[in-house]
């Protein structure tokens, strides 16, 4: 069973989305984005199977987006992509690629809907937040 995670160590979402991933007793391979980005028709791909459009992919936050006024409405898909392939920070994070479907996992519980294995043990975020309990149920809040 393969699984992927566009990963960025320094975001606290797809550090807890990984360990989520890890929980569910998978190895996942781990693609470092910010080094790593995925090729342009790899990244189109993915947003649409998570269900996107590939401006609700891109990252405003602690990126170049507004300094490159990429919140333009009249930017062509393409356009984004270039920025994106460009300045891989524009993407957002983190994607999970599964048997079972891509997600881009914000929250990162979001992760829990396509893993193939089900959770071992209790799970909590870096933040305390109990999210799956001591039986691998999901914690309702």
């Amino acid at each position: 069973m393969h699984v992927q995670i566009y990963h960025n160590p320094d975001c606290g979402t797809s550090r807890n989305t990984l360990a989520m991933i890890r929980n569910a007793g998978i190895e996942p391979e781990v693609i470092a984005y910010l080094t790593q980005p995925p090729e342009r028709a790899v990244l189109r791909a993915m947003i649409a199977n998570a269900g996107l459009t590939v401006r609700e992919a891109l990252r405003e936050k602690g990126t170049p987006y507004a300094e490159l006024g990429l919140g333009d409405p009249v930017l062509t898909d393409d356009q984004l992509l270039d920025a994106m392939q460009a300045h891989p920070i524009l993407i957002n994070r983190p994607f999970v690629v599964t048997p079972l479907g891509v997600r881009l996992c914000r929250p990162s519980e979001v992760v829990l809907d396509i893993l193939p294995s089900p959770q071992r043990g209790a799970f909590a975020k870096e933040d305390g937040e109990r999210v799956i309990d001591a039986e691998g149920r999901r914690v309702c809040r």
